[in-house]
């Protein structure tokens, strides 16, 4: 057989009535749309997964895999995947997960016991459905695979890749319930599974599929939920000593409480502190984590002459401007900008008299990076100097929680004075729940502390920073909770490809496909979190990094498919200089650097060595056996990668950068030899 020969697509069967390029676009797209609903849905409901939100990734990356790999051995269409659908479906609605707010606890990075199936036995149960799931329109994309071009095909995928996430995108900013992700489920399965023979269709496609819209429709209307971009929030209003109270939960936790000003100032004493700490006057305050609008209410009540009220959520915000008794947002004193706190300090030039991280805790964490919760990089001690210098001469800085350890509240407070240059005011006002109030002037004499803080305590971590901005890690370390979820992970992935595929002889060819995979997944959540620095941390900064990664890839693919590129050699050399520049371009430097500049230079920096890689992903691609084998062991090494991400939490995100390009040099060790010249 020829090399052209080898290389030439199979003819169409035509056991589907819509041909291959739609069908391979719209599978694409609803595989892609189905990955991101159960991460955002499922994570809704089981608030484990508000802290491990790259579980069902990694499960959606092995039932991609298997779905690829599963090509060729069965002819029957992949009805199971709408069945898996419904039950985990009826599962989460059935078993969901809350916090008990009234019982003291450690839930992974954050506080209080929870109600419900414990993690050990939902999350397996989560990781598998959501495998099962996705395997099935995998499965639909890998059938189109070897009708088409190697590299056309992959062109078409991608294409329905961005077009999926367009779709979830559009949904998330119509702040669109789950029904409507149901209802699009619900069409694609109709339109991608063929109807033959009917019974099949009917039974095991159509009744799950409207079964699947009406949980979700009674879901929408039972609970009262508004669907944030990163929340499920509901509110129950009631009054506490004859004073009107909103509760507010996301995800299933406690969240905060829309009070009036005067009432929680009487109730709590922490709200008052960083005023009586200050010395400075209130002409201009910056409130960041400004929620349902209490802090901005009672920002107001002190005196303050004009407020800047930043929050990420806009539904939140929403919600403050409904509920709250006092109307805090209606007063012409206040501005609101939505945004997260970190990006607000990178771009405004506005000087403040107090500087104020109220409650700033999101409870969640972005969507592909495995371990940065929203608001991660606002503690960090770059965050704290961008702070500093955004004080006028007199002003004032001021954070406050409920910290949960006595360490967490020494490690911030050595944070500050790290900023700073001197001792900030700390006031544990409340030993339950490490309940503390820390201030700083822009210098000694603009704050007015009770008495000095003695200083951190010994065996305290040091301050974070944007490199490893996790402030509740308190030591160098995978804790062992991930590590013993990754090493299930990852055995549980052993066995099923061992039964889907069979022996794993069968991608032993494509062993340098896989550590492709294994190390651009690295890369992707390198971009993610570095853009998240620059830029910030809400969801459209995330979904256009995304959408960003996709189109640099098919850029990389229409490039190969139209210009004779360079050997693989040279490839690969431009790949690792690529990662060298990522290396040495310090964050700091891009920070500093004005909005549309940074723009164009994180660009640069992040997406050359994702072009250089995909570009040596589709030079090697073009040139198997068998499409569907060598795509399928790409995904399974993109779900190592996932797992590997982990080690950001010991090396930082940075290290992420050497740990790939050791992946790459495996690669191109165990690429084939006749591709070394070609």
């Amino acid at each position: 057989m020829t090399a052209q020969a080898s290389l030439a697509p199979s003819q169409p069967t035509r056991e589907h009535w819509l041909a291959v390029r739609p069908r391979l676009v719209l599978a694409s797209a609803f595989m892609l749309f189905l990955e991101l609903a159960l991460i955002r849905w499922t994570g809704s409901n089981i608030v484990h997964l508000s802290y491990f939100t790259n579980f069902v990734l990694l499960g959606s990356f092995l039932g991609i895999g298997l779905g690829f790999l599963r090509v060729g051995r069965s002819r029957r269409q992949p009805y199971y995947s709408p069945v898996v659908l419904f039950g985990l479906v009826v599962v989460v609605l059935m078993f969901p997960v809350t916090v008990d707010r009234n019982t003291e606890g450690v839930l992974y990075w954050t506080s209080l016991a929870t109600t419900g199936p414990p993690a050990w036995a939902i999350l397996p149960v989560i990781f598998a459905a959501a495998a099962l799931t996705l395997m099935g329109p995998a499965e639909l994309v890998g059938r189109c695979f070897p009708e088409l071009p190697r590299l056309e095909a992959y062109r078409y995928d991608l294409i329905g890749s961005l077009s999926g996430i367009a779709a979830f995108t559009a949904l998330s900013y119509l702040s669109a319930p789950p029904v409507f992700w149901g209802l699009v489920v619900a069409i694609c399965y109709g339109l991608l599974l063929t109807p033959r023979p009917l019974a099949y269709y009917l039974f095991l496609v159509t009744v799950p599929s409207l079964a699947i819209v009406t949980l979700l429709l009674s879901e929408t209307l039972t609970a009262g939920a508004i669907w944030s971009p990163y929340y499920k929030v509901t509110f129950q209003q009631f009054r506490q000593l004859g004073v009107p109270v909103t509760d507010i939960s996301v995800n299933g936790i406690p969240h905060q409480q829309a009070v009036p000003a005067a009432a929680r100032l009487q109730w709590e004493r922490q709200y008052g502190l960083p005023y009586e700490r200050s010395s400075a006057p209130l002409d201009d305050v910056l409130i960041v984590g400004a929620g349902s609008g209490t802090d901005v209410a009672i920002a107001l009540l002190k005196g303050a002459k004009h407020v800047d009220a930043v929050e990420i959520d806009p539904k939140l915000r929403e919600l403050g401007g409904s509920v709250h008794p006092d109307k805090p947002y209606a007063d012409p004193r206040v501005t609101t900008t939505i945004t997260d706190g970190r990006a607000y300090l990178e771009r405004t030039s506005k000087k403040y008299d107090l500087i104020l991280f109220a409650l700033p805790d999101s409870l969640t964490l972005v969507s592909g990076a495995s371990s940065l919760r929203l608001e991660s990089y606002l503690f960090t001690e770059e965050a704290m100097k961008a702070a500093r210098a955004h004080l006028k001469p007199g002003g004032a800085f001021s954070m406050y929680n409920y910290y949960r350890e006595p360490w967490l509240v020494d490690r911030l407070a050595s944070t500050v004075q790290a900023a700073f240059g001197h001792k900030p005011c700390v006031d544990v006002v409340s030993q339950a729940g490490q309940q503390a109030v820390i201030t700083a002037g822009a210098s000694p004499s603009a704050q007015r502390c009770e008495t000095q803080w003695a200083g951190a305590a010994a065996g305290t971590p040091a301050p974070t920073g944007d490199d490893r901005p996790f402030l509740y890690l308190k030591d160098r370390n995978i804790p062992s909770i991930y590590l013993i979820t990754l090493g299930l992970i990852l055995i549980v992935s052993l066995l099923a490809v061992r039964v889907v595929a069979g022996p794993f002889a069968r991608m032993r060819p494509y062993a340098d496909l896989f550590l492709l995979g294994v190390a651009f997944m690295l890369l992707e959540t390198k971009s993610v979190t570095g853009f998240a620095l620059l830029f910030g941390t809400t969801w459209v900064v995330n979904a256009i990094v995304f959408a960003g990664v996709l189109v640099a890839v098919l850029a990389a693919v229409e490039v190969t498919r139209r210009f004779r590129t360079p050997p693989l050699p040279v490839m690969y050399g431009v790949l690792l200089a690529g990662l060298a520049l990522a290396w040495l371009v310090p964050n700091a430097w891009l920070l500093s650097l004005p909005l549309p500049v940074r723009a164009v230079a994180a660009v640069v920096v992040a997406f050359l060595p994702i072009f250089a890689a995909n570009v040596v992903f589709a030079k090697r691609f073009s040139d198997t056996a068998d499409a569907t084998t060598s795509f399928g062991a790409n995904l399974l090494g993109a779900m190592v990668g996932g797992c590997l991400e982990y080690l950001a939490l010991v090396i930082g995100y940075r290290g992420l950068l050497i740990v790939a390009a050791v992946l790459y040099l495996g690669a191109f060790a165990l690429k084939p030899r006749r591709l070394s010249a070609g």
